[in-house]
């Protein structure tokens, strides 16, 4: 098959074993993305989207796709991202410590490893600002159709 299904929590060792995956799966075109929860490692999240990216793969969300926090940058990085009705994006801001994210400033150094990467991945950083709103690190936004198309997340056509 020409799909990589994607499943669980984004560790420390997830880009290695996504690279290994992809290296020996050379026709994989595109990425689902299915359940995943997030990620304890925001730089390996970013490591495997910007794979992602480089290799001009495309991801796809399923009918039935849950996909958190980091799982929702991963998505990001595909070259066309679609997703079947029913799938669901879910955001929050992150924590570091004691801190929630939207508690520093805007142009605080914190902010920008991941919104460099948002704006990488979608020419804007504005939804990486929205995520910090949209719930605290311990709650869940699920994303509207209106904010999807918003901030640009399905590509068009």
């Amino acid at each position: 098959s020409d799909w990589l299904l994607l499943s669980g929590t984004i560790t420390s060792r997830t880009p290695a074993s996504f690279a290994r995956t992809l290296a020996e799966n050379p026709q994989v075109s595109t990425v689902v993305v299915t359940q995943v929860d997030g990620s304890i490692d925001g730089a390996a999240t970013i490591r495997m989207g910007d794979r992602i990216r480089g290799m001009g793969l495309n991801t796809h969300l399923l009918s039935d796709s849950v996909v958190d926090s980091g799982g929702v940058d991963l998505f990001l990085a595909g070259r066309r991202r679609t997703m079947a009705p029913g799938a669901r994006l879910g955001v929050h801001s992150w924590r570091n410590g004691y801190r929630e994210g939207r508690s520093y400033p805007r142009g605080a150094p914190e902010h920008e490893m991941t919104r460099s990467y948002v704006q990488r991945m979608l020419g804007s950083d504005d939804f990486y600002w929205f995520t910090l709103q949209a719930a605290p690190s311990d709650g869940l936004h699920v994303m509207t159709p209106a904010e999807i198309a918003r901030y640009g997340l399905v590509t068009p056509g």
